[in-house]
């Protein structure tokens, strides 16, 4: 790695993290013309102090005015960073593998409530009267997108989307803005709705980048049917003046009077801008289409979105429990609700189980899961995880038989949320002024995908002495045990990542997907690099099957799938097919994925499920539509590959912890607590081996076929002479004769291998005494 790659990367992390420091809200109005402009408060990293976890971060207000058109209403907000030294508290379960049951028709603790939720307006998200065009969700498509003048194809009209990201280094085709060439008041921006459109808004941002710091003060906006008349935004009987942005993050908005112009096409032409930067902007549009009445073919131009009758509208924790509580009710006989432990703010982690015999473990079932929301402020896989929960439950009570099937055969649970404290931050800005950071992190400002035990340095540590002392009594493959300097309660682990660990050494769980926003691609072990590259392919043993299971995924998603789609942000995964080994992307240390297969039987891959984290309410519904097949066939896969139980061959009991090892892959993995396991394997015919403590090991040929479901391959093994003795001899009971025979052979066997070596010994010592 460079030593100016080192650098770009740490401006980078830098200049993200002053991202988060601190914003403000203001209020813009002058005349008839109503402009709103809104920045995002977020928490402020502080040396971490030891507090009771109720505490209430400081806020403070300051309010400005000017005589300029424009005056805006500040007021910042600081949050001190706490931590706890509180862990939650261990689940004790059964072999059911089971939580205690929620009801939520218990209120929300009182102290929650009340430190979550201020009662103040600003607390509830604005609501647009018109939903986005569609520039960060790339529904406005390229071409619809013009420009005055633009600097080099990496800064044309096409990058000025809300919220588009750069990539590390500056002047690739890959840039964070539109930028017009020249530095005048004559430049603009252009979008063509392509129809007749009620404009009400535009949301402005700076250029990202971590070179230049390039935003707009302040700015116009026109309207036109044909591109050739011009009618400007008034304000009262002046032209509107619009006021920007005051760094290159924050989302601005203004919204335009209650007159707002019908018009096909609108313009964005900055009047003034940062002095030591250029004329560069990232846009997002607000407008209600409406039918063109010279087209008799409009019903062609309708939007297509699902038939399914969900609940497509962004859910806050208050929601979610009640649409949660609405599916159990509706279903109760395949649904059960538990929480695996609280957030920092003391909201609850709720888990939807579904299956035909909720609350247990059935012998032989494997247990999936989804997680959603490690990220705060990627909200649709949250959003699609309440509605795969409802539409199971509605097509199961319809007699769907794939949903039957998958309810009866597979053991579901659903994590809609694994940090709430991050969406309820994101969720009080709204989904478009939330910005590109605003909820990623938890309260005490932890990123959750780096926080997981790092067993890769342990697994390849291993590895290295091996190497060097040609040792392999350290050498392990799987349930690699966590470090102990991770457990204590003074490392700096979310009190959510721990509730996460807990839940998966609890469950056993089989295959899982971690649902993130903000690309378009799916992602599979390993995400770390062995020797911290920034980015290098590093595949797991099993790296052929976990390119299936990211295929089956992306192939079948409508929007990755789509050959003609264009890239999210700085990246084209299209080249690798929508999928790509996450080491490949960008290293990630303490990633989930990695823990979870080094540290349990599971399988978890990462599926980026939008270019746009927080998309719009409209647009949930084509969401849900692009992604429902993906996420019931990625389910599906589940039942792939092998299973079986390891039984004791004399009492017919399950072995638990026994260890099945198949052969040329270089990772094993274990029975449960009755017995039964679960080998993912792509099809083939596989040499597995199955060892336990005080069992002679056994070996057999298994052969995984095409169909969708798993090939049976139990195992029966035989203790081993010493086990029966010592079990016997614990019983105080007597040797059975074909014990007492084998324990004679064993004696025999020895004392001629005993006497061997000693007559060896003696005829090497008398030769020597005869050579001197």
């Amino acid at each position: 790695m460079s030593e100016g790659t080192v650098m770009a990367q740490s401006l980078y992390f830098t200049f993200v993290l002053s991202c988060l420091i601190c914003g403000s809200y203001g209020l813009v109005s002058s005349g008839t013309t109503t402009v709103r402009s809104v920045d995002y408060n977020a928490t402020t990293v502080t040396p971490i102090e030891r507090r009771d976890s109720t505490t209430k971060p400081s806020t403070t207000q300051s309010n400005k005015s000017t005589n300029a058109p424009a005056v805006r209403l500040t007021s910042t907000t600081t949050s001190k960073v706490l931590t706890t030294t509180t862990r939650p508290p261990k689940t004790t379960t059964t072999a059911n593998y089971s939580f205690n049951t929620e009801d939520l028709n218990e209120g929300i603790d009182k102290k929650v409530e009340k430190r979550v939720w201020n009662k103040e307006p600003e607390d509830e998200p604005l609501e647009f009267e018109c939903p986005p065009l569609g520039l960060e969700s790339l529904r406005v498509k390229d071409p619809q997108l013009r420009a005055s003048s633009y600097k080099r194809r990496g800064l044309g009209p096409h990058r000025g989307r809300l919220n588009i990201q750069s990539g590390i280094e500056d002047g690739d085709i890959y840039d964070g803005a539109w930028c017009a060439q020249y530095e005048d008041k004559k430049q603009w921006l252009e979008v063509d709705a392509r129809r007749p459109t009620r404009f009400t808004g535009v949301i402005l941002q700076g250029r990202s980048s971590i070179w230049s710091w390039d935003f707009i003060l302040t700015y116009k906006v026109q309207f036109s049917n044909d591109t050739l008349v011009w009618q400007p935004a008034m304000n009262g009987t002046k032209e509107a003046v619009f006021e920007g942005n005051q760094d290159t993050e924050t989302p601005v908005l203004a919204l335009f009077n209650e007159s707002a112009t019908v018009a096909r096409y609108i313009r964005i032409n900055p009047q003034s801008w940062y002095e030591n930067g250029t004329i560069c902007l990232r846009a997002e549009v607000l407008g209600c289409t409406l039918p063109d009445p010279n087209n008799i073919y409009a019903w062609q131009q309708t939007e297509q979105g699902t038939k399914d009758k969900l609940d497509f509208r962004h859910h806050n924790y208050k929601e979610m429990r009640k649409l949660m509580k609405s599916v159990t009710e509706a279903c109760p006989d395949i649904t059960h609700i538990y929480s695996i432990g609280k957030s920092h703010m003391g909201l609850k982690m709720y888990v939807m189980e579904i299956s035909d015999h909720p609350g247990k473990h059935e012998l032989g079932e494997p247990e999936f899961r989804y997680v959603a929301g490690m990220h705060g402020n990627e909200a649709l896989g949250r959003e699609l995880l309440l509605n795969l929960m409802q539409y199971i439950c509605q097509e199961y009570k319809l007699g769907n038989q794939r949903i039957v099937r998958l309810v009866k055969e597979t053991r579901i649970h659903l994590l809609p949320s694994m940090n709430p404290d991050g969406y309820e931050m994101a969720f009080k800005k709204g989904s478009e002024l939330a910005g590109w950071a605003l909820g990623r992190y938890s309260y005490q400002g932890i990123d959750m995908n780096h926080n997981f035990a790092d067993l890769n340095k342990v697994m390849w540590d291993a590895i290295e002495f091996d190497f060097q002392n040609n040792d392999k009594s350290k050498l392990i493959n799987h349930y690699i045990p966590i470090p102990e300097y991770y457990t204590s309660e003074d490392a700096f682990v979310a009190l959510e990542t721990r509730a996460v660990i807990n839940w998966m050494q609890n469950i056993p769980f089989v295959l899982s997907a971690n649902l993130h926003g903000g690309e378009l691609v799916v992602t599979y072990p390993f995400d770390r690099t062995e020797d911290w590259a920034p980015h290098d392919d590093t595949p797991t043993p099993d790296n052929s099957f976990f390119r299936w299971l990211a295929t089956v995924y992306a192939s079948t998603n409508q929007v990755m799938s789509n050959p003609d789609r264009r890239p999210c942000h700085n990246e084209n995964f299209q080249r690798y097919n929508n999928i790509i080994n996450g080491a490949n992307w960008h290293t990630v240390q303490g990633s989930m994925n990695d823990f979870s297969y080094l540290h349990t039987n599971c399988f978890d891959v990462t599926v980026e499920l939008s270019c746009d984290k927080f998309p719009h309410a409209s647009e949930l519904p084509i969401e849900w539509e692009n992604n429902k097949e993906s996420l019931l066939i990625y389910m599906e896969q589940v039942h792939r590959g092998l299973k079986g139980v390891i039984r004791d061959k004399d009492t017919e009991a399950g072995i638990a912890d026994a260890i099945i090892k198949v052969d040329d892959i270089d990772h094993h993995i274990r029975s449960v607590a009755d017995g039964d396991y679960w080998r993912l394997l792509n099809p083939g015919e596989y040499e597995v081996t199955v060892s336990a403590e005080g069992y002679n090991p056994s070996t057999r040929m298994c052969r995984v076929m095409y169909e969708h479901y798993p090939t049976i391959c139990d195992f029966r093994l035989t203790k081993t002479p010493k086990q029966r003795l010592k079990e016997i001899l614990a019983k105080g009971g007597k040797l059975p004769k074909d014990l007492q025979l084998r324990l004679r052979q064993l004696r025999l066997r020895k004392l001629r291998a005993s006497t061997k070596a000693i007559n060896s010994r003696r005829a090497a010592a008398s030769r020597k005494a005869r050579g001197s």
